[in-house]
């Protein structure tokens, strides 16, 4: 993982406004997707503060899944950049929304450790794509999440979103 070179979110959608993961989201955590050197898994790292406590000196759950959504997804829109021999932030944009979001926890995740979120598609990438995420802590495996991305066009999804009654 180079931390010098833009993150994906930077390159593919400096306008996002995700909590997690948008770049322009005023108050939001600006997740940052890497590519790692083995080609395979994108990496992110994230320290979470006490706002984000779950039980005491652990990390609430929802945290947890709203950093493996967020990275997932980008996981899966890489991987379609890949896929098509793009590079993120060429145009036309590829979107992803998650289909399913599956995780399991392994283990109590401790506050004041530096999380690292590691994630790669299994199997084909196509309309709907399987990703495998890990959340690390230190080199505790604390989650492991089997989710599912579909590719869309946000433009029509948004429309059929605010038509419906």
């Amino acid at each position: 993982m180079t931390l010098q070179s833009p993150s994906l979110q930077a390159l593919a959608a400096p306008e996002g406004v995700c909590y997690g993961c948008g770049c322009s989201h005023p108050s939001g955590l600006h997740l940052q997707s890497h590519w790692d050197t083995d080609g395979i898994h994108l990496l992110c790292r994230h320290a979470p503060d006490e706002t984000f406590t779950g039980w005491p000196g652990l990390v609430y759950g929802g945290l947890l899944a709203m950093l493996v959504d967020c990275h997932s997804n980008w996981t899966a829109m890489a991987y379609h950049y890949r896929a098509e021999g793009r590079e993120a932030g060429s145009l036309p944009r590829i979107d992803c929304v998650t289909g399913q979001l599956g995780l399991t926890y392994l283990k109590p995740t401790p506050m004041g450790v530096e999380l690292l979120l590691k994630a790669r598609v299994e199997g084909e990438v196509g309309r709907k794509s399987r990703v495998i995420c890990e959340v690390w802590a230190g080199d505790v495996l604390t989650v492991l999440a089997d989710s599912v991305f579909v590719r869309v066009d946000t433009e029509k999804l948004k429309l059929k979103a605010h038509q419906q009654g």
